[in-house]
Formats: C-alpha cells, structure tokens, sequence
C-alpha cells in the first residue's frame, strides 16, 4: 500500500545544510572577531524592529498595571475613608466623655460644698418659654423628691421642685418670672430679693434702695431668709445697676451663676427639715395643691424688716 504522506528528501537535506550552516557560523564565531561585530550590527538594525513587536505587549502590561494601582488606591483610599470616619466617631464620643466627666468632677465639687443629703438627677425635658421656665428631670417620690425641693448645678442655684411623680419631677428655675429667691451680696451682706424675668442669662433683683452700696460685679448668694434654700450658695453676680432721679430702689440686674441653658445634670438637696416620705399604704397628698416656695410678699416683708434705715 502506498503511504498517503511521503516524506520529502528536499527536506532533510534543508535541515542538514542548515545544521551544518549553523555549526560552522558559531564556529567562526569563536575563532573571528568579524563574526561577533556582524552580528552586534545586525542586532542594532533590528532591535528597532524588536522593539515595535513588544510594543503592544509592553503597553497591555503597562496598563494593566496602571489599572491595578488605581483600584489599589482607590479600595486604600476607601479603607482609609472608612478607618478615618471610625477614628472621628471614636474621637466625638472620647470628647463627649470626657466633658461628661468634666461636668460630673463639677458637680462632685459642688456637693461637697452642701452639708446636706444630695442626689443626682438627669434633665429629661426642658421648658425655656418667657413665660414658664421649668425643666423635668427623672427622679421622683420613689427617690424621696419633694415639691420645695432645692436644686442646684455645679455652678449655683438653680432652681426647687413643684410637682412630683412616681419617677419624675419638674423644677422651677430661678429664671422663671413667678419665682423668688431671697440672696444677700457677699461684698457687704446687702439682702435683696431675686426674681426671674423670662431670660436664663438675667435675674432681677428687688428693694434694692437707691442709695445702697450694690456694684456691678457683686457676687449675689442665698441668704437663708424663707428656709428653702441652702445658705450662701452661689444665685449670680450683678451686670448691671441703674439708680433713677427720684425712685426709692435702684434697678438691678444680675447674671444667674447656675447653667439653666446648658447642664445636664443636677444636684437635689435635702433640707434639714424636709419633709416625711409619706408611707405608701396611705394617700400622698394632692402636691399640686401646694405653693412650694415663698410668697414675694412675705420675702418682702421680712427683708424690709432686715433692712437699715435710710432715710
């Protein structure tokens, strides 16, 4: 049978000649140097060839790398973001704690300064209107709350309580245009009486006379006159005093030294003669009822019986 495919002797011969061709070049190109500058210059004429042949591969591998680092960068760049935006949380809650325990350090201070028993108590609403400035905090009869109860912050007198719950308990600030507080300044012991107007950054104080030695800058603290609050704790400081021709009383104003706009926390304050818990078998009586701090006539009344005469 003859074969399909015949192998050609045309072509063993080729490879032959070839081989030896080969053989011999490398031959001479050991023993002749004009061999190897040959073939130097025929690789300088054909390395531009070379070098157009690499090009696409040359520029695919470059891009592919290129487009490997941007997405590296970018996903980086990402983490980076992410790890940023942790850090800056992590930062505010650090901030955060550490002006929470700037503020309790504050308060501790400031309980040390009450003799009586104090207690803790957390802002839960707040009610800063012109004409009504309470605020409700959560703590209540369970926690022996009374309605007259003082409160204070870390910087002064804030305000008593008027109405209690189980679990909760509004206060009223010395801000507030129904409330009155009796102070004396510290500078000379001048007694006077402080009353709210509406605005947390101002008080005003009354039946302070015309002539009487009152500047501005006077620190103001509670007198003890009415019983309500602890004696000589800080109310505010005077800004501003005006004597009008022909007027029996000067007019003067002073900055609350408590934080009504801005604590968070507050202090309660048990008065020596605080009231009885009432037992829980029986009816609490109706606390609404109750006017828990002073009259201011009756204030009045005993601070123009303290006062000198100045006529």
């Amino acid at each position: 049978m003859k074969p399909i495919f015949q192998r050609s002797p045309t072509l063993t011969l080729r490879l032959l000649f070839f081989s030896a061709l080969s053989v011999s070049l490398m031959t001479l190109e050991q023993h002749n140097d004009d061999i190897h500058l040959l073939r130097t210059q025929l690789n300088h004429l054909v390395y531009p060839l070379q070098y157009l042949v690499n090009l696409p591969t040359r520029g695919a591998n470059w891009a592919g790398e290129a487009f490997s680092s941007h997405s590296r960068l970018i996903a980086e760049n990402r983490k980076l973001k992410n790890n940023q935006l942790i850090l800056q949380s992590q930062l505010q809650k650090l901030e955060l704690l550490e002006a929470e325990n700037e503020r309790l350090q504050n308060l501790l201070s400031s309980a040390k300064r009450v003799k009586q028993r104090v207690l803790i108590a957390e802002m839960l609403a707040v009610d800063m209107d012109p004409y009504r400035q309470n605020i409700l905090i959560d703590k209540g009869s369970n926690h022996d709350v009374y309605v007259g109860q003082p409160i204070i912050d870390a910087h002064g007198i804030m305000g008593q309580i008027i109405r209690v719950s189980s679990n909760s308990s509004t206060a009223l600030l010395i801000s507030d245009p129904s409330h009155s507080i009796p102070v004396r300044v510290v500078r000379n012991g001048l007694r006077s009486i402080a009353t709210g107007i509406g605005q947390a950054d101002q008080i005003k104080l009354n039946f302070i006379p015309g002539n009487g030695d009152i500047e501005v800058g006077d620190v103001l603290v509670s007198s003890g006159l009415g019983g309500r609050f602890p004696v000589d704790f800080p109310v505010a400081t005077v800004s501003r005093v005006r004597r009008p021709a022909g007027k029996p009383f000067a007019t003067v104003f002073a900055q609350p030294a408590a934080e009504l706009d801005r604590s968070h926390e507050i202090l309660l304050v048990w008065q020596d003669d605080a009231p009885a818990v009432p037992d829980s078998s029986e009816p609490a009586p109706a606390q609404s009822q109750q006017q828990p701090w002073p009259s201011i006539d009756s204030l009045a009344l005993q601070l123009v019986q303290s006062l000198p005469d100045v006529r």
